[in-house]
């Protein structure tokens, strides 16, 4: 890509609080000194891929077109490959190939290109095998942020089918009923559903806002109030809203519904009119 007067480098991992985050953003500020780096997350549940990708997915498409570096990489140092995606809309996905980048990439107007990172050229001169984020991941970055590597640089190409996707179950839409999964549980402990919006109309009609539907949250039995926002139900109430991202979501209404259920992603939840 080429060089901005600011390059937008975006950054998420599951490192937590220590320094390995600030270690890569000095690595990265080290090669590409004028970069704008966005900590788009590093809170991230441990080696929750699935985690990850949703947040890099409902975020990336606001910020502006850069390189952007995803470390949840459960299988550092094994055959999983280092790998870099350029998208649809300009923007380069640099991380491991075990999920975290497609989805995200496919929200950025689709997988363009892939290539795997081979040329050590771009990599730190001493390479270990468990901080590749530090040793591979950043420094691509930095040099693709500052414009002193092209994308065809970084490595041989990949075909984009063989990358690795994440198994996501999908939602099943019948009438009279919405079989979907949690694939997201946020930090206010609301499930994120994998299910659009669109669902509800599909299953139950043109329902207003404030109809009742039972719900069944892997093996849980509540009833949820169909509503625009949190404050269209009581304090503690469940609803079933649209996310800002367009997806079906359930929250408890100033509560954490994640906890007071005991789940999280990939817990089933069943759908169905209270009356």
């Amino acid at each position: 890509m080429e060089a901005t007067t600011r390059p937008v480098i975006g950054f998420l991992t599951d490192f937590g609080l220590d320094g390995a985050a600030a270690t890569c953003r000095g690595v990265m500020l080290t090669i590409c000194p004028n970069a704008q780096i966005v900590d788009v997350s590093h809170t991230v549940a441990k080696y929750a891929v699935g985690d990850g990708a949703f947040i890099l997915r409902s975020t990336l498409p606001f910020l502006p077109i850069g390189v952007h570096v995803g470390v949840i990489d459960p299988g550092v140092g094994t055959e999983r490959r280092p790998i870099a995606i350029r998208a649809g809309r300009g923007d380069v996905l640099v991380g491991p190939d075990n999920g975290l980048l497609v989805e995200p990439a496919e929200a950025l107007g689709d997988v363009a290109e892939a290539r795997q990172l081979s040329n050590r050229a771009l990599w730190l001169p001493s390479t270990t095998h468990t901080f590749h984020g530090r040793d591979i991941f950043a420094p691509v970055a930095a040099h693709l942020a500052a414009g002193d590597a092209t994308f065809a640089d970084v490595g041989g190409p990949l075909d984009p089918a063989d990358l690795v996707r994440l198994e996501r179950r999908s939602a099943r839409i019948g009438d009279g009923r919405i079989d979907a999964a949690v694939i997201y549980v946020d930090s206010f402990g609301n499930l994120r559903l994998s299910a659009t919006a669109d669902a509800v109309e599909a299953a139950f009609g043109a329902i207003p806002p404030g109809t009742t539907l039972r719900a069944d949250v892997a093996g849980t039995a509540l009833r949820v109030s169909w509503a625009p926002s949190f404050g269209h139900v009581a304090p503690g109430a469940a609803l079933l809203y649209r996310d800002s991202s367009g997806n079906l979501a359930m929250a408890l209404n100033q509560a954490d519904l994640a906890a007071r259920l005991g789940v999280r992603s990939g817990a089933s939840v069943l759908l169905e009119r209270g009356d």
